[in-house]
């Protein structure tokens, strides 16, 4: 039988109980139980809805460190065949947040073991891939009183070797929001189209209409995405559709554009009314802001990592990726990084497989970092 490490485990045992935004039971229960046979001399836990807020005491703190790790997963079939596969139905860590979450503990764990001066506050967030858990435990009194000083974070990157981090300081990451427009009609018989307003034309039109407010309403110096994932509508082939609906995505690399995006689909939708004579509603979902690294921190961490570490440092281009740890950093500074994982497959395939030794080389690294900043 294989032999694994404590950590990758753990990334096993997680990556087999997926669970979507706020459902995550199964996972919150796991990591209380690993996090309760530690030493409880300097650890204080509190639980907030299915996420866990865990602040590891320093011997004489002056400030709090705090890192954050996503907990959730994603409404995919997994197709890895994996011996360690997803036991949840169309639920998998299609994201990498097993990894996450092995590695948070993994440097937990060491500062539980070998204490440093400062704070080290651990936050486990649920809900990054929807609704959004960032924002509401931002406004929690746990955070209040326990809100650290600068945090940090990192997401997976399948498309880097094991061994290198991309990072840039300043904008990472873009707004981003949901984006979900219901269109009502008149349908009937197929035959009988002059006495219907039929609603799959009507959202065939919109998604064309869509697609110019990109390319002549939004800076050309600035970048936005409009994309429409999903289209439902009609029955059967022979009847003309009442209603239709269609499911997206707005990204953004400024807030202006993203302000500007709403009010042109909210001007369209408009317009549709009145030319296909129907009812149209919109609904933007939740919208993640833009994850921008604080630019002294940002380069100190790049720098300590080419010093005193073996890991390459890639300063990369910002993503149009959505990410809600940006409602983290707008309160407090810090950065996020990508960590490389040499997978063939990318975020959000039902074949990721991410390479499990970056995850002995993330917590190594990280933990360096929180000793370095924590003296």
């Amino acid at each position: 039988m294989e032999a694994v490490s404590t950590f990758i485990k753990i990334r096993r045992d997680l990556h087999q109980i997926p669970e979507l935004g706020f459902q995550e039971v199964k996972t919150q229960a796991y990591l209380l139980n690993y996090l309760h046979t530690l030493s409880k001399d300097r650890l204080e836990i509190k639980a907030w809805k299915t996420g866990i807020f865990v602040k590891v005491l320093g011997l004489n703190p002056l400030k709090t460190i705090g890192y954050r790790a996503d907990i959730d997963g994603l409404p995919i079939t997994e197709e890895t065949g994996l011996s360690f596969s997803s036991t949840h139905s169309e639920q998998m860590h299609a994201c990498g947040h097993d990894f996450h979450m092995s590695i948070a503990l993994g440097v937990l764990t060491y500062f539980v073991e070998n204490p440093i001066q400062d704070n080290v506050l651990f936050i486990f967030q649920p809900a990054e891939e929807g609704p959004g858990g960032a924002e509401p435990m931002m406004n929690t009194d746990i955070m209040k009183e326990w809100k650290p000083d600068m945090i940090l974070a990192l997401h997976i990157a399948p498309e880097y070797p094991v061994g290198t981090i991309a990072i840039k300081p300043g904008l990472l990451f873009a707004n981003t929001s949901e984006l979900f427009i219901d269109l009502k009609g008149k349908g009937g018989h197929a035959a009988y189209p002059h006495k219907t307003n039929d609603m799959i034309v009507a959202a065939c039109a919109l998604v064309t209409q869509l697609q110019s407010i990109v390319s002549r309403n939004v800076d050309p110096l600035d970048s936005a995405v409009i994309t429409i994932g999903k289209i439902t509508g009609g029955t059967v082939q022979n009847i003309i559709a009442e209603k239709a609906r269609l499911e997206g995505t707005i990204r953004t690399l400024s807030v202006e554009s993203m302000h500007k995006v709403k009010s042109r689909i909210a001007s369209m939708i408009k317009g549709i009314e009145v030319g296909y004579e129907c009812e149209g509603n919109i609904d933007f979902g939740c919208m993640y802001y833009e994850v921008d690294n604080e630019e002294v921190l940002t380069r100190e961490f790049m720098d300590f990592v080419h010093t005193n570490t073996d890991i390459h440092v890639h300063e990369c281009t910002e993503a149009m990726t959505g990410e809600d740890f940006g409602y983290m950093l707008k309160e407090i500074p810090g950065f996020m990084f990508w960590l490389g994982v040499d997978s063939e497959y990318g975020l959000h395939h039902a074949k990721l497989s991410p390479n499990e030794t970056a995850i002995q080389t993330a917590i190594d690294m990280i933990t360096k970092y929180i000793e370095f900043k924590g003296k």
